[in-house]
């Protein structure tokens, strides 16, 4: 049997990119798929081509950034398939430039697509799982899986409010998992690394698919991870930031209390010159800002 058989599957911005990617790879695993995207023609082509494939699934273009966009987002997948299982969290937007050149749009835009975008969804379908629980009919092992980035993780320059953003998404995934553990739900995020509409306007050599050989940037790639992730395989695993590209995956190691240095007593600020120095020379060195 397909790990994901008859599970149902949420997909944001999944008419395009990972998010098509990932509506293949789910329902060639057995899910039904909700695929949604603001762009009505861009989801109703990828349901097709899942259809098509064999699958089984539905376009949806409602709005994820709103609580009332988000209940009818799951309304519509109730109707169609009785049930929710998963939700993956992936659309996203760029508003790309340097820090001193955004605007208050820029920033709004990126904030409410990504961050208020993962919020809305998953509230929604967070309380109906708890109530699910509390009643005795708890959802068949439930799955929030959200997308970060190596922007979020690392920082990017010319993208702050993108990588503020996608940090905010990986710290809400820690809190995420730590709460609603107690329901059964799990929750991780991701940070890919393929061939999307964003990483072409960004950088579009380096993500052009090769003439022949391992197409290290296909999105299929990343999907991989995804899947297995929102299957009943992944039941002990919550809490996790996953970075997938081509074959490589690895988990990232986040922010955590380093080398302590105790005084004993207030610090008297013009000694702490020697003190910084010790504690960053006792520290993992970050890795470097991409575009640094």
């Amino acid at each position: 049997m397909s790990i994901c058989d008859q599970r149902c599957i949420i997909i944001t911005g999944a008419g395009g990119g990972l998010g098509r990617a990932y509506a293949l790879a789910f329902a060639a695993e057995g899910a039904q798929v909700v695929v949604n995207d603001i762009r009505p023609d861009a989801a109703a082509s990828v349901a097709a081509e899942v259809i098509a494939a064999g699958g089984q699934a539905i376009a949806n273009s409602g709005d994820i950034t709103s609580m009332a966009g988000a209940q009818a987002i799951v309304d519509a997948a109730l109707a169609a398939f009785g049930e929710v299982h998963v939700l993956v969290n992936n659309a996203g937007i760029l508003r790309d430039r340097m820090f001193l050149s955004l605007s208050e749009e820029d920033w709004d835009a990126v904030m409410r697509v990504h961050l208020k975008g993962h919020f809305c969804l998953a509230n929604v379908l967070g309380r109906r799982w708890r109530d699910a629980k509390k009643a005795g009919t708890p959802v068949d092992h439930p799955r929030i899986i959200n997308t970060s980035s190596g922007a979020g993780l690392q920082g990017s320059i010319g993208q702050s409010n993108y990588v503020a953003a996608k940090a905010g998404i990986a710290g809400l995934t820690l809190v995420q998992a730590a709460e609603l553990a107690r329901y059964g739900i799990t929750v991780n995020c991701l940070a890919p690394a393929a061939r999307t509409t964003m990483t072409e306007g960004a950088m579009p050599e380096m993500v052009k698919k090769p003439d022949s050989g391992f197409d290290v940037w296909d999105p299929l790639n990343v999907a991989s991870i995804v899947v297995w992730l929102g299957s009943p395989l992944s039941a002990d695993v919550t809490g996790r930031c996953f970075e997938a590209k081509g074959g490589e995956l690895s988990i990232g190691d986040g922010w955590r209390t380093g080398h302590i240095v105790d005084h004993g007593a207030r610090w008297n600020p013009a000694d702490l010159g020697p003190v910084v120095a010790r504690l960053i020379a006792n520290g993992v060195p970050p890795q470097k800002v991409y575009g640094t």
